[in-house]
């Protein structure tokens, strides 16, 4: 399977944003409380996203919605594994 180019790009932005955040801690200079936030903002707006983006792009959005099939579905499940 061939990785895509989300993945590396995911990849760069989560390394940039931890290396931000270890610099931040490191360092002894005036802004290094701006590289911690940055760091922490770099996760939180850019690479969650594209992370969550990347895992979940290929799922069915009806697979994790409560339905009455998915409800039955349940029932017999729970009653298959009491008996």
């Amino acid at each position: 399977m061939k990785p895509s180019l989300i993945k590396y790009i995911t990849l760069f932005f989560f390394i940039l944003s931890v290396g931000g955040i270890v610099l931040g801690y490191v360092l002894e200079t005036d802004y290094s409380q701006k590289l911690i936030g940055f760091g922490v903002v770099g996760l939180f707006i850019i690479v969650f996203p594209l992370f969550s983006y990347y895992r979940w792009k290929d799922r069915s959005f009806k697979d994790y919605m409560i339905t009455k099939d998915s409800l039955d579905k349940m029932r017999e499940y729970r009653e298959r594994k009491d008996t």
